[in-house]
This record gives structure tokens, C-alpha cells and sequence, in this order.
């Protein structure tokens, strides 16, 4: 099942940076795994949202804890619902 989780930054831009590299380590390992379907940060880098396939919501706040955005307090925050995906349109999808 799919996972929509929406999460909120700490504004220190400073601490952004510094786990930002490693943070998208850990998403391109959920990604090879079958664990992330899509990520991207906001335009304003106020937060992000990811699309995880898991069993459970509380998979999803597992592996939401174990980033280093949030092992690192980046994320401050998020809201995690059930989605079903309807299409994609891969003509907007980045290559």
C-alpha cells in the first residue's frame, strides 16, 4: 500500500544542508528497496513531500524516524495518510 506523508522542516536552513546529502543516501536505498515511490522538497524548502509503499502507517513513521532528516531534526513534523494512485503522467516526470 501507498503512503502519502507530507512533512514539515525546521526553518535552520544550515542544519537542511548538512543532512541533505546523506538524507537523499537514505531515499535512494528506500527507493532500490521498493520503499519510496516519489520524494521532493517543497520550492520554499519549508518541508517535503514523500510517496512510501509499506504494510502499515507505522512502518512509515519507522523509516520517516530513521532518516537523517530525522534522526538529524530536520523533519518536524508530518502527516501520514493512505493513497492510492490513480495515473502518472511521465511526460512531466523528471528523467
Amino acid at each position: 500500500m501507498k503512503f502519502a506523508a507530507i512533512i514539515e522542516y525546521t526553518p535552520d536552513a544550515g542544519k537542511i544542508a548538512e543532512f541533505r546529502p546523506p538524507h537523499r543516501e537514505y531515499l535512494a536505498g528506500l527507493r532500490k528497496d521498493g520503499k519510496a515511490a516519489m520524494a521532493g522538497p517543497f520550492t520554499d524548502d519549508s518541508g517535503g513531500l514523500l510517496i512510501y509503499e509499506a504494510q502499515t502507517k507505522e512502518e512509515v513513521e519507522e523509516m520517516i524516524k530513521a532518516d537523517p532528516f530525522g534522526t538529524g531534526g530536520v523533519f518536524v513534523s508530518w502527516t501520514i495518510r493512505p493513497w492510492n494512485l490513480l495515473w502518472v503522467n511521465f511526460d512531466l516526470m523528471p528523467a
